[in-house]
């Protein structure tokens, strides 16, 4: 296993803090596949959960489904129901190790944009993907834009332009198990 050190400003809450110094909390974030504890949950569990969240407004910097979501609010507080402990911010997933190809992304995977900056090339925005290797790739995620709020939307010109990486968190099946369950709960 290897480690990474990341500084954050004093202001960011961080469950693992060691050490602070001067203007800085320094904490420690294990850099491997098992890093995040998934415990028993599948992605049709997950997806099913992230979409009964639909229509929900956005609200900047908010995790609170009252109030409304931000990108990673939103996705955070999929997660955290299942008592899966992911990083708060889109940006802290920049230097994540779990990549997969933009092709085989699959049901329950993060997908990371950049920001709206155009000649920016940081990370912005996220949400999960909602369909199967083969389809159409088509996520949810909680978006300032027209749709203002959570919703799902197909991959298409502008977010390729924005796309960085696939993240898998949650185990998936093989490419030689049945996929028909992943494939019933995405069409609903």
């Amino acid at each position: 296993m290897s480690a990474m050190v990341l500084a954050t400003p004093k202001r960011h809450k961080s469950t693992k803090v060691t050490h602070k110094h001067r203007r800085y909390n320094t904490y420690t974030k294990r850099v491997q596949d098992t890093a995040i504890a998934t415990g028993c949950t599948s992605p049709e569990e997950l997806i099913s959960f992230a979409k009964s969240l639909e229509g929900i407004r956005y609200q900047y910097g908010s995790t609170n489904p009252e109030r409304g979501f931000d990108c990673s609010g939103f996705v955070n507080y999929v997660f955290n129901h299942f008592g899966i402990k992911i990083p708060r911010s889109s940006a802290d997933f920049a230097s994540f190790p779990n990549l997969v190809d933009l092709k085989d992304a699959k049901f329950g995977d993060l997908i990371l944009f950049t920001g709206t900056k155009k000649h920016t090339r940081r990370a912005g925005h996220i949400g999960i993907v909602v369909s199967m290797p083969g389809d159409p790739l088509m996520f949810i995620h909680s978006t300032s834009g027209e749709a203002n709020g959570v919703t799902q939307t197909a991959m298409n010109d502008y977010y390729m332009g924005r796309y960085m990486k696939i993240i898998r968190i949650l185990p998936q099946t093989d490419d030689d198990t049945d996929d028909s369950q992943y494939q019933e709960t995405a069409a609903r």
